[in-house]
């Protein structure tokens, strides 16, 4: 499996293209705009784009998800169903956040805790992680120890819980019950800023180290 953050928005997205080297098979994960950016870099790789897969509804995360989409005739897939009212208030956010335009869209299919993603030879488990949205998922490859996201965990912060759905007891519960069992080695990919990893946060995270929650 490789991958590569192509920054997307105003926000500094960090959406993600990532593939299967041996097929080239290929998914973006959360693109929030910026499409033509991410479609030179599929070309670039020389890949084959088959999915893509949103962690959840807020639009620096799925404002380019439609229109790729309408562009290449791959499904979106994700986020889990909780998210719904997300997406179906793309026009709103767009006002809100002061985005182009985005036409509200259901996913081809809504994901569940559990789930499995087939990508080319590679795997990616579905994590539910609700907290910075209800219906937030994050994506994880078992294999290389990576895991995308979005906006539950960051390097030294945490997901906003101010949001409508957003719930703050159960973001530290998402990270602390089913992120950080996956292991302390498992190198994260943030919705915004610098990778790092679920050991270190567990270190020096101000809002989940383990010395504070203990």
């Amino acid at each position: 499996m490789k991958y590569v953050t192509i920054p997307v928005t105003p926000f500094q997205q960090n959406c993600s293209l990532m593939w299967c080297e041996t097929t080239k098979e290929a998914a973006v994960v959360d693109p929030g705009g910026n499409i033509d950016r991410i479609m030179q870099r599929i070309e670039k790789e020389q890949l084959t784009l088959t999915m893509i897969l949103l962690t959840h509804g807020h639009i620096d995360h799925v404002g380019g998800a439609k229109a790729l989409s309408d562009m290449t005739g791959v499904k979106i897939i994700g986020p889990h169903q909780a998210d719904a009212f997300w997406l179906d208030n793309l026009a709103q956010q767009s006002q809100n956040f002061g985005f182009a335009a985005a036409e509200p869209f259901a996913p081809h299919r809504y994901l569940e805790d559990g789930d499995e993603i087939e990508l080319g030879h590679q795997q990616l488990q579905v994590v539910h992680c609700p907290g910075h949205t209800p219906g937030h998922v994050v994506f994880y490859h078992q294999g290389e120890s990576l895991a995308w996201v979005g906006d539950v965990l960051f390097r030294g912060s945490v997901g906003r819980t101010d949001f409508p759905g957003s719930n703050h007891s159960d973001l530290i519960h998402s990270i602390t019950k089913k992120l950080w069992p996956l292991g302390k080695d498992v190198t994260f990919v943030p919705g915004h800023g610098p990778i790092s990893t679920f050991g270190e946060e567990r270190k020096h995270n101000p809002f989940v180290a383990d010395q504070l929650l203990d």
